[in-house]
């Protein structure tokens, strides 16, 4: 037997710079939470999502054309985008907001922390690359644990909430686990235009759900709430999916899926900063618990101490 036929794909890291990216769109996506806070006072969530989708599509397709890019080479893959359109925006979104009528935001917010839990399982089914080890596993769970204790208390508030709402926030985890693995499938072509893609199929699927549940949207909206639409869909969606991309491209699945761990600590974060928030000692140990996961996951600090120990 030669040596290419008992060749085994070699497991995916995290490189300093993965890491970089990986903190950066956590800090991003954390961010989202200002706009959406903002606009969904004027606009209603569904049509909020397709003004998401929408801008951030032809913000891209405009980056696309001045870069040379043609879009429509990549036609071959409409199928494929469609896919991710529906996992990664369309059906947890909406899932997400229909859970979310009846649950606390502290539970809702432990149930997509546990997004690398299903991608971590799903990938060890269905990929050669991304097998489960016990630090990943063990650091994923740290990092949710950490997330509890900064909530507090406050997660109790939706233990009460019906059934229903719970498996519509747990089926929307499993709909971005799903994302993540069908996002492999699509390594040999640019982040930008994976991006792009899936934001096309996501809009040609918003228009009839927005014109169906809430008619033609309503354009006359104050300038300030159209700044929260363009952040939220310029950077928070445009931007933040091709990292999200690129980040899978380069290290898999299951660590692209780490950033639902860091988006709570971005977002108690920026609103100890720009909102005049408290940081609570709750927080502060929460992210620690959270950090450390994140180091056991990257196995460097582990590696380092073995080694001081010999």
């Amino acid at each position: 037997m030669s040596a290419a036929e008992t060749k085994v794909p070699l497991p995916l890291s995290m490189t300093g710079f993965v890491w970089f990216q990986l903190l950066l769109l956590g800090a991003i996506w954390g961010g989202s939470f200002f706009f959406a806070r903002i606009a969904v006072q004027v606009v209603p969530p569904l049509t909020l999502v397709l003004f998401r989708v929408f801008i951030a599509a032809l913000a891209l397709h405009v980056y696309l054309a001045g870069r040379g890019i043609k879009f429509w080479d990549y036609r071959q893959h409409a199928i494929g985008f469609a896919g991710l359109g529906l996992l990664n925006n369309v059906i947890p979104f909406s899932l997400l907001f229909i859970g979310q009528t009846a649950l606390g935001a502290g539970l809702a917010s432990i149930f997509n922390a546990t997004t690398p839990i299903w991608t971590v399982i799903l990938a060890t089914i269905l990929t050669a690359d991304e097998k489960v080890t016990p630090a990943k596993l063990g650091g994923i769970i740290l990092g949710i644990a950490g997330i509890v204790v900064m909530i507090g208390p406050g997660i109790l508030t939706g233990l009460g909430g019906p059934l229903w709402a719970e498996i519509a926030v747990i089926v929307a985890t499993l709909s971005y686990a799903f994302a993540s693995i069908l996002a492999k499938r699509f390594k040999g072509i640019p982040p930008t235009v994976t991006a792009t893609g899936q934001l096309t199929a996501s809009t040609i699927v918003m228009i009839p759900v927005v014109l169906l549940y809430d008619g033609l949207p309503n354009l006359s909206i104050a300038p300030t709430i159209w700044s929260a639409i363009f952040g939220l869909a310029i950077l928070s969606t445009a931007f933040a999916y091709i990292l999200f991309f690129s980040i899978v491209k380069a290290s898999g699945a299951t660590n692209a899926s780490l950033v639902t761990l860091i988006v709570p600590v971005s977002a108690v974060l920026l609103g100890t900063i720009f909102l005049g928030e408290t940081l609570a000692a709750q927080d502060i140990m929460g992210m620690a618990l959270i950090a450390l996961g994140l180091l056991i996951i990257d196995g460097r600090l582990l590696a380092m101490l073995r080694g001081q120990r010999r």
